[in-house]
């Protein structure tokens, strides 16, 4: 049995955001983290490995230095990683990346006690999108939002968040699931996992290495075979310093009142 999870560094988001002419992300100049979402579906995964003894690959599509993501996965207990990544990858979109993680899954191969997990959504541009249209490319049943999973044999029985409660389904196997950060709480590096990570199973899948899979068709892959293009990405202008008015008599109340006056507000 194996347990394959899709993961992706994204940009940290919490600090400095930098933003192309072109509308891209200028992700070179910018802190990277394994987007949260995908290290609750890790965790998931070895939480499954502990009670079935099953091989956990995990598969990132990116640039070389992503390399070093990886390794940290491994190092959480992940058995093999793979990363997918060439230039004719670059610039795609969900519908593009979704083909190109296919294939190498598809190259991975999934069997029938196999699982494929991957994050709900990716905080760069929080589509959910990728986990879905893997899973319909790969012709396998999909549950998205787990919040629970439990497996008995070749079942698996999934509680799955709505908006307004839950609905708990049962799918068998081989099957994608989509996680969310309320399923678990991930682990940390072990001493020993970090000291083991780099001696541990690790494969680049380029451009050459897909390129047989009827997924990997250069019109539906990269920036020019991607359907969606970005119309516009900015940073946010930094609001002005608020004023803070003090006391509560007549003379602060009408202090008040002709500033929003003074601006059309009232």
């Amino acid at each position: 049995m194996k347990i394959i999870v899709c993961v992706k560094q994204v940009p940290d988001t919490s600090g400095k955001v930098a933003v192309n002419p072109d509308g891209t992300l200028n992700r070179a100049s910018m802190a990277t983290i394994t987007n949260p979402d995908d290290l609750n579906a890790v965790e998931a995964a070895l939480t499954l490995k502990e009670q079935t003894g099953a091989e956990v690959v995990v598969v990132s599509m990116g640039p070389p230095p992503a390399e070093g993501m990886l390794r940290e996965i491994q190092a959480r207990g992940v058995d093999r990683a793979v990363l997918v990544s060439g230039r004719e990858f670059g610039g795609s979109d969900t519908y593009a990346t979704s083909q190109i993680l296919a294939a190498a899954i598809n190259k991975i191969g999934v069997e029938k006690e196999d699982i494929v997990m991957c994050g709900r959504q990716a905080i760069d541009g929080d589509t959910a999108q990728v986990g879905p249209q893997i899973a319909e490319k790969l012709g396998l049943p999909q549950v998205s939002y787990a919040a629970d999973i439990q497996k008995d044999g070749d079942t698996l029985t999934i509680k799955r968040m709505l908006e307004d409660g839950y609905m708990t389904i049962k799918v068998k196997t081989p099957c994608l699931v989509t996680c969310i950060k309320e399923l678990n709480q991930p682990r940390y590096m072990s001493v020993d996992g970090i000291f083991e990570c780099y001696s541990k199973p690790y494969e680049v899948f380029d451009y050459n290495t897909l390129k047989d899979d009827p997924l990997i068709d250069p019109t539906t892959i990269g920036l020019k075979g991607s359907p969606t293009n970005i119309f516009k990405s900015f940073t946010p202008p930094q609001k002005g310093v608020g004023m803070m008015l003090e006391g509560a008599d007549r003379a602060t109340c009408d202090k008040l009142a002709g500033m929003l006056a003074a601006k059309h507000l009232i």
